[in-house]
């Protein structure tokens, strides 16, 4: 954070802006457009995403140990892209995101395993014109962990819509990703302020542990997250 950010951040928390907002007990891990159309450098609509994918992978890992439900998105049209309303107007690049492309497919770093659900969407928010929000409430979840790209875009409309339909909302710093830097910190900084917590995955994975601890995970989901607890704390020493 650079002067100008502390100074607008003690300002902001002056006035009763960004104030943490903390978890829930039920998360998600919500996986927003990690899709080769993003994620290959070489794509019109992409970047090298490739350190922000690694901390999903992490992620993935921890959640799957834990038995907890992933949900992953991933923008998709029709042939003659009658579906994709004005947004194809403004970026014309989204052409290429077509039913049957493997630009439209969740790249291989962060692929989907069996069962876990994979929603389509058409414009940036996870939540607009789809089913995520009945999907999680009927699954019990009250806190949003989200991943992906792009930050000032798909991210953001997620985060503002997560707090919208009433859950609580955790973007993760490292595990997000932006075309350019500029849009990317600035949108970070305005997350935090106003719609969710952003944080670092080293949090998240403290915070699976504390819930893990406490008895909230089914008996073997809990003994499968201690062993990778276990093995990703050794690593790292």
């Amino acid at each position: 954070m650079d002067e100008s950010q502390r100074k607008t951040l003690e300002d902001y928390q002056r006035k009763g802006l960004a104030v943490r907002m903390g978890y829930g007990a039920r998360p998600v891990l919500l996986v927003v457009d990690f899709i080769n159309g993003f994620t290959d450098p070489a794509s019109p609509l992409g970047g090298d995403l490739s350190a922000e994918l690694a901390a999903t992978g992490q992620l993935l890992e921890a959640f799957r140990a834990a038995g907890l439900p992933i949900v992953f998105t991933t923008v998709t049209y029709e042939a003659d892209l009658r579906d994709a309303g004005m947004w194809i107007k403004k970026i014309p690049s989204l052409e290429i995101l077509r039913k049957g492309s493997t630009m439209v497919e969740v790249d291989d770093r962060v692929r989907p395993l069996r069962g876990e659900t994979v929603v389509q969407k058409k414009f940036a928010s996870a939540f607009f014109g789809t089913n995520l929000d009945s999907h999680l409430k009927g699954r019990g979840v009250d806190t949003v962990i989200m991943t992906g790209c792009t930050t000032s875009g798909c991210i953001r409309s997620s985060a503002i819509d997560s707090l919208q339909y009433g859950f609580y909302t955790i973007v993760v710093a490292d595990a997000v990703g932006d075309r350019a830097a500029g849009p990317h910190e600035a949108n970070l900084f305005d997350i935090d302020a106003k719609y969710g917590d952003v944080v670092p995955s080293a949090d998240v994975t403290r915070y699976l542990a504390s819930i893990a601890a406490g008895g909230d995970f089914a008996a073997k989901a809990q003994d499968d997250f201690q062993r990778w607890w276990n093995r990703d704390t050794n690593a790292v020493a």
